[in-house]
């Protein structure tokens, strides 16, 4: 992609604008993209006008600027993430049967768990998180599955010292916690954070292997903060070894009972499309 004065690359800035769109603030005016983008008004709104020309963006009735079916079309073609949605929603299904609150699905994204699909209910307790949210991985169950079976080199990274966001008192915001948190979910083979995010709500989550054994994702749920919790580990921890399989893990209960997966170095790369 060229670039103007030799300065930063039309698709650079293109990129910058789409990132200023959020779930909360999902319309737009061009002055403000331009404030969240750093770019000038002038070319932001060129950039804008592109956009919209090829239904990458689309401008509502009050002329505010929205992101477009298109761009949601092109991403879902080729999207890994697809594959695993689809292996997955049968066991999220039957779990949210049983738990009648928040079913969901999260992978890894550099330092960020990032959810992919939920199921939730009218009436269910209290959850952050939604499709295409991001949190911090250590902050919430299926984040928690995720840094521990990570590669080493992130998970040190982590827990060097620097303070972590806590959300509540009880997450693991300081790294001696944080690493006994993290020897537990991979010693129990599940994740279980009573208060994490809210102090209402209690997130329980299992990894997720694809046909190598390596983690590739996160099954969870997000029920009350009470001690029936516990009853609902078993549901989470058998659909979660229902998707591996469906991802051509046969064999991942053998090897994880006999001790012989890759678990703390494992990567979070989703499964490519079959």
């Amino acid at each position: 992609m060229s670039t103007r004065g030799g300065g930063e690359s039309v698709l650079a800035r293109a990129v910058r604008i789409l990132e200023a769109f959020t779930q909360d603030e999902p319309a737009l005016s061009v002055s403000e993209i331009a404030r969240r983008s750093g770019l000038h008004v002038a070319t932001a709104s060129r950039l804008v006008a592109e956009l919209v020309a090829h239904g990458l963006l689309v401008r509502d009735e009050r002329r505010l600027v929205r992101v477009g079916v298109r761009l949601w079309e092109l991403a879902s073609r080729a999207s890994p993430a697809l594959t695993l949605r689809e292996r997955a929603m049968p066991f999220l299904e039957g779990v949210h049967d049983v738990v009648g609150h928040h079913v969901q699905l999260a992978v890894r994204e550099g330092e960020e768990v990032l959810f992919v699909e939920r199921l939730s209910a009218p009436g269910s307790v209290v959850n952050y998180t939604r499709i295409a949210g991001r949190l911090p991985l250590h902050a919430s169950s299926s984040g928690l599955v995720l840094l521990a079976h990570a590669p080493a080199e992130l998970r040190e990274r982590l827990l060097d010292g620097r303070p972590l966001r806590a959300y509540t008192r009880h997450t693991p915001a300081a790294s001696p916690l944080l690493r006994a948190q993290l020897a537990a979910v991979r010693r129990d083979g599940y994740a279980h954070c009573p208060g994490f995010v809210h102090e209402d709500a209690l997130g329980i989550a299992a990894p997720v292997r694809d046909r190598t054994g390596e983690v590739v994702a996160a099954l969870g749920v997000v029920v009350p903060n009470d001690a029936s919790a516990r009853a609902v580990v078993p549901v989470v921890r058998t659909a979660a070894r229902g998707v591996s399989r469906a991802l051509g893990a046969e064999a991942v209960g053998k090897r994880v009972r006999a001790g012989t997966t890759r678990g703390g170095d494992g990567g979070a790369t989703l499964p490519l499309a079959q």
